[in-house]
C-alpha cells in the first residue's frame, strides 16, 4: 500500500496589485469620462445658440461658477489620468529594454503630472478682466464687476 501526497494549493501573494488597480481604473474611468464629454459637448454645443455661442465670454461665463470649474477639472484629471495609464501599458507590453521602459515610464508621469497642474492652475485662477484694456469689448463688464 503507497500513499500520495497532494500538494497544497499555491496562496496567491497579499498585496497591493498595481496592474489590477490599474486595469479597474480604466474601466471606471472610461465610463466616468463617457458621462462627462458627452455632459461637455451637449451643453456647448446643443443648448443656446449652439457653437455659434462659443466665444471668450461664454467660457469666461462658465468658469465663473464652481459646478463647471469641477466638471472641467475631473474631465481633465481623468482624462490625463487615462491616457497616461493607457501608454504606460503600452510602454510596459512593447519597450523591452528595462532602462527605457523605466525612463518612459517617468517621463509619462510626469508629463501627466505637469499638464494636470498647469490644467488646475488655469481653471481655478481664470480671470477673464486680466489685461483687459479700455480699447477691449470687456472692458464695460469688467468695470461694472470692480476689476
Amino acid at each position: 500500500m503507497t500513499a500520495q501526497t497532494v500538494a497544497a494549493p499555491v496562496r496567491r501573494q497579499r498585496g497591493f496589485n498595481l496592474e489590477k488597480w490599474g486595469w479597474l481604473f480604466m474601466r471606471g474611468s472610461g465610463v466616468v469620462l463617457v458621462v462627462l464629454i458627452f455632459g461637455h459637448l451637449f451643453i456647448n454645443l446643443m443648448v443656446g445658440e449652439g457653437i455659434h455661442a462659443l466665444d471668450f465670454a461664454f467660457i469666461a461665463g462658465k468658469f465663473a461658477t464652481p459646478f463647471w470649474q469641477w466638471w472641467d477639472v475631473i474631465m481633465l484629471w481623468l482624462a490625463l489620468i487615462h491616457g497616461a495609464n493607457g501608454m504606460r501599458t503600452i510602454v510596459n507590453d512593447y519597450v523591452t529594454n528595462t532602462t527605457a521602459r523605466k525612463a518612459l515610464t517617468w517621463a509619462l508621469g510626469l508629463a501627466a503630472a505637469l499638464l494636470i497642474i498647469l490644467g488646475t492652475l488655469v481653471v481655478f485662477t481664470f480671470d477673464p478682466c486680466l489685461g483687459v484694456k479700455e480699447t477691449s469689448t470687456l472692458w464695460d463688464t469688467c468695470q461694472a464687476l470692480g476689476k
